[in-house]
């Protein structure tokens, strides 16, 4: 509860930066992970942006194989203190605290990004984008999300240059997915529901569709 809590609080403070309303749901971080799946013969090296609280984060560290790795940038101090507190004593993690622009990244088998993009302008979400998929290993993947209609809402309720920024910024969006996005898919089982997309460099090969049940839908960007 103490978790829910700070969420909703960081929320109501830094709506611009949490973008969430609510922690990722159970259905919503295995979607986000459906394509962290085992190397055999060498380590793993994961990569979450945004983090939060952490919902995302107890996902990955159980699926960690004890040489794999994991990254974790959270630029809200308050969240990167409660990761700390309580992943700390986890030497497979590695925390930083700051804007995913500011860091040093390393090469990557697998990113999660919880960043919330329907609130960044164009310039922002090319940079991070690129930055992220530049950091991907050959067959790496990256998978994000966004909420059903948030798009649309951010347009609805914006004006003047803040509704300019907003439309920059989603075509910006829709031209990354439609250089980069190998498959999209709609998670039911979140509130709200969200739309995660699971990208990979130009020119990468397919990935296999893996056939783990869950509670979502397959629906193209």
């Amino acid at each position: 509860m103490a978790e829910v809590a700070l969420f909703l609080r960081e929320y109501a403070r830094t709506r611009q930066d949490v973008g969430a309303i609510a922690p990722s749901s159970a259905w919503l971080c295995r979607a986000l992970t459906r394509y962290m799946v085992p190397s055999p013969g060498r380590p793993r090296a994961v990569l979450e942006v945004g983090p939060g609280t952490g919902a995302v984060t107890r996902h990955i560290t159980g699926s960690l194989g004890k040489l794999d790795t994991l990254d974790l940038i959270e630029a809200n101090p308050r969240f990167s203190a409660l990761l700390r507190e309580t992943y700390g004593g986890d030497k497979r993690l590695r925390f930083r605290t700051g804007l995913v622009q500011e860091q040093e990244l390393g090469v990557y088998d697998t990113i999660v990004c919880g960043l919330p993009f329907a609130n960044f302008e164009a310039r922002t979400t090319a940079e991070i984008f690129d930055r992220l998929l530049g950091s991907l290993r050959p067959g790496g993947t990256l998978s994000f999300f966004g909420y059903v209609g948030g798009a649309t809402l951010r347009r609805t309720l914006t004006a003047g240059p803040e509704r300019e920024h907003a439309l920059a910024g989603q075509v910006a969006l829709r031209g990354i997915l439609r250089r980069h996005a190998f498959r999209s898919e709609l998670v039911l089982g979140n509130l709200p529901p969200a739309r995660v997309h699971h990208l990979a460099p130009a020119g990468a090969p397919r990935h296999a569709e893996r056939g783990d049940s869950c509670a979502c839908r397959e629906e193209s960007s």
